[in-house]
């Protein structure tokens, strides 16, 4: 296990016009930063009562391999483009080191676990469900927009009877170059037989998030939070 990063990253953060009544933590894909999934608050339509507050931090500046070591915002390094190269173990726990205080975090404003989703897309995608998998306490959901789940053998280890139930949001472009669509698709016939219950959804779209799949969300999350 890596040491433990004791300082909490910095993040943009949305707060409903009423009062806060569940969070959405989002973590964003290689290179980007917590604001490339901003616009998605108001494109998702979700009612006011719903009270979702909105916290999108930012990934660390680290050398990515993959890119001759150009330094990047990024939840772990990529030494490889194939499914089998070597995988940082480290840089994966730490992340999800780092997302649990940003839980606790939310904890100690007064938010219930059960109220707060963890979601995600491409790396964030894979730190979302390895966190949400292992969470000790029980979470609200999991969101993973074209990603996978990472270390899924020693994951599902350590998966924590409190989220064996946890509602997971899956979905995967057909075309997607960068995360394969068979990796995506491999990490919900895992978790399904795992037992989780997970919504899968596949679209005709490469490494990106199109207007079919926010809409499925949005009708997701209402669901789930049942309003």
């Amino acid at each position: 296990m890596p040491a433990k990063n004791t300082n909490t990253l910095s993040a943009i953060e949305i707060a409903p016009e009423s009062v806060a009544k569940r969070s959405i933590i989002w973590l964003h894909g290689l290179g980007a930063d917590g604001t490339d999934f901003v616009p998605i608050v108001s494109e998702l339509h979700l009612p006011a009562a719903m009270g979702v507050r909105f916290i999108f931090p930012h990934a660390p500046i680290m050398p990515i391999t993959v890119n001759n070591g150009y330094e990047m915002r990024a939840w772990y390094d990529i030494a490889s483009l194939t499914i089998d190269g070597m995988i940082d173990k480290t840089g994966i726990l730490r992340s999800i080191h780092q997302l649990e205080m940003l839980i606790e975090k939310e904890e100690a404003r007064g938010m219930a676990t059960r109220d707060i989703m963890l979601a995600g897309f491409s790396q964030g995608a894979a730190i979302a469900l390895a966190t949400g998998v292992r969470y000790t306490k029980p979470l609200g959901g999991i969101i993973a927009l074209s990603g996978y789940l990472p270390l899924a053998q020693e994951t599902f280890e350590h998966a924590s009877k409190a989220n064996q139930s946890i509602p997971i949001f899956l979905a995967h472009g057909m075309e997607d170059p960068i995360v394969p669509y068979a990796l995506g698709k491999a990490s919900y016939v895992m978790l399904k037989q795992a037992n989780y219950p997970v919504s899968w959804h596949s679209y005709n779209m490469p490494h990106s998030v199109c207007a079919a799949e926010i809409q499925d969300l949005s009708n997701w999350l209402k669901t789930v939070w049942n309003k």
